[in-house]
């Protein structure tokens, strides 16, 4: 199996299989437009423009389970990520990423690379530590997606190779991808 084995509803809500970028090293993220990790955007954009003619592609899907965050329909989502960041990397449709309703595609993400913990060197790795704890002492030790914007590099192949979470070091992420161009 990989990620190739999965449909998604792009922005405008059509089908869209992911054996469409096959070849291509991908990295699929849960973002959110009111998160203080939006801001990421700038740098994903960098990365996109960067390296996306050497077969580097950002799959962007919003979901709004982090602290209601992705507020808006995909039309209101795209606007602001175009208006504010000037994205041009693929957005999908709003999804689930946990939990019972999560995409497909999310679950087996998650079940190929489970969390890792966060960049201690980060400045909200105690504030998101502390708010998951109050929920779930034993949050670091389940595979879930912990919040916005964590990552997942994929291969040429469509093996998920690597899970970069919120808090990690953009700088890191980019080294990943050029070690798989």
């Amino acid at each position: 199996m990989s990620v190739y084995d999965f449909s998604v509803l792009n922005i405008a809500e059509e089908e869209v299989s992911l054996k469409k970028y096959e070849g291509q090293v991908l990295l699929i993220i849960n973002s959110a437009t009111k998160c203080g990790f939006t801001p990421q955007y700038d740098e994903l954009q960098d990365l996109y423009e960067k390296y996306s003619k050497d077969g580097f592609v950002i799959l962007d899907f919003p979901c709004n389970q982090f602290g209601n965050q992705a507020p808006g329909t995909n039309e209101e989502i795209l606007s602001f990520c175009d208006a504010k960041f000037g994205i041009t990397f693929p957005m999908f449709s709003k999804i689930e990423v946990n939990g019972e309703e999560a995409h497909p595609l999310f679950q087996y993400l998650v079940k190929e690379k489970g969390f890792g913990g966060f960049n201690e060197d980060h400045e909200l790795s105690a504030l998101l530590n502390n708010m998951l704890s109050g929920k779930d002492p034993d949050y670091d030790k389940k595979p879930s997606i912990k919040w916005n914007f964590t990552k997942f590099l994929i291969d040429r192949n469509g093996n998920v190779v690597e899970r970069f979470e919120p808090t990690e070091s953009i700088s890191v992420v980019e080294d990943k991808i050029k070690s798989l161009l």
